[in-house]
């Protein structure tokens, strides 16, 4: 992990992004470039192949807009099929804009823990890669600090069944680039198509409020 945190700090420094073909969310209808509304707040995790992540959590209420992409590497502005090669040091990636006064980002880190088994390091399911490594890439220090806090809690849930620990990479936010348009939304256009998201049956106790 401690070549993708250098990789991450590399990629925090190239500000490009891929240019996005569509300016609208396919199923909210809302923009899925900035600015976004006052008030919206930013998340960005990696959960594995980003099409059944990003549909998981399109559907929940208080998100405004979510994107696919990558983020997290070294290679600039990545294309899809590159991101593929697990040699861009990236994880695939769902951007959420989300409106805090009805989903907090402590909601979304339990969603997150719930959805899929992360202690398998660059593994998803069948699919091996470090495109496939699970992440939470923070905007706030409020943001990093609820995801260690509920990273170690749910560690020692896990530890109680015997399983960990978890490998998933928590750090600051950096470039995040978008896929391409086919991948946005892809299953509201496919609704058959890949999904692979699904988590271990081991509730995360961050709910309710609570701390963690």
């Amino acid at each position: 992990m401690g070549t993708l945190q250098q990789h991450s700090e590399k990629a925090g420094s190239d500000e490009r992004e891929r240019p996005l073909m569509r300016s609208s969310h396919v199923v909210s209808r809302h923009p899925m470039s900035p600015p976004f509304p006052e008030g919206m707040q930013m998340a960005t995790l990696g959960m594995g192949c980003f099409w059944g992540a990003e549909r998981k959590l399109w559907q929940l209420s208080g998100v405004f807009s979510t994107q696919a992409g990558s983020s997290g590497g070294f290679t600039p502005n990545p294309t899809y099929k590159e991101v593929r090669t697990g040699k861009t040091g990236h994880a695939e990636v769902v951007r959420i804009v989300f409106d805090p006064q009805i989903i907090s980002h402590k909601d979304l880190l339990k969603i997150f823990w719930e959805s899929r088994d992360l202690t398998h390091g660059m593994r998803h399911n069948s699919n091996i890669g470090t495109q496939y490594h699970s992440a939470i890439y923070a905007f706030r220090p409020e943001q990093r600090e609820s995801a260690l806090r509920s990273k170690a809690v749910y560690e020692q849930v896990l530890a109680r069944k015997l399983l960990g620990p978890i490998t998933t990479e928590i750090q600051q936010a950096g470039t995040f680039y978008y896929a391409e348009d086919y991948h946005q939304q892809y299953l509201h256009k496919i609704p058959d198509g890949y999904c692979g998201l699904q988590g271990i049956g081991i509730a995360c106790p961050i709910a309710n409020g609570d701390d963690p």
